[in-house]
């Protein structure tokens, strides 16, 4: 049986309810990872076995980019968190890539996500370069659902 062709991302949009909206041109740490942990023991003939046990599993931040617009849906989510307001800014969420006629090709549910640092574009007049917005969000868990 054939192989499927990897999937070709044109520009990833976002589900954020109405907390952020818009397309990014790049999305980066969907995914996770489990902490290694080195046990030292004796085996049956008195040598020292160093097994690799599984740790904690950690939850990569997601960081999410795209050319600044007038929208200020980003800034003001950011700003839930600066005020203290956690839990009004934790929200669950689905990155969405998308193929070049706009067709979802990919999901992913995020839960309970929340930015944990915006940036905004570094400003340079003399070239024609788009100034680009970057969030970076962490969450308790996702799941690829499509």
């Amino acid at each position: 049986m054939p192989q499927p062709d990897p999937l070709v991302s044109a520009f990833f949009t976002l589900d954020f309810g109405d907390k952020v909206g818009g397309a990014f041109r790049e999305v980066s740490g969907l995914g996770s990872e489990t902490e290694v942990v080195e046990e030292k023991s004796a085996g049956p003939d008195g040598r020292l076995i160093l097994k690799k046990i599984p740790g904690r599993m950690k939850f990569n931040n997601v960081t999410l980019k795209r050319g600044i617009t007038d929208s200020m849906d980003m800034w003001k989510w950011r700003k839930l968190v600066e005020k203290g307001n956690i839990a009004e800014a934790r929200i669950n969420c689905t990155v969405i890539m998308n193929a070049q006629d706009g067709t979802p090709i990919a999901r992913w549910n995020l839960i309970k996500a929340w930015p944990s640092k915006l940036t905004g574009p570094s400003a340079n007049a003399t070239n024609n370069e788009v100034g680009i917005e970057e969030l970076e969000i962490v969450h308790e868990g996702y799941e690829r659902v499509q």
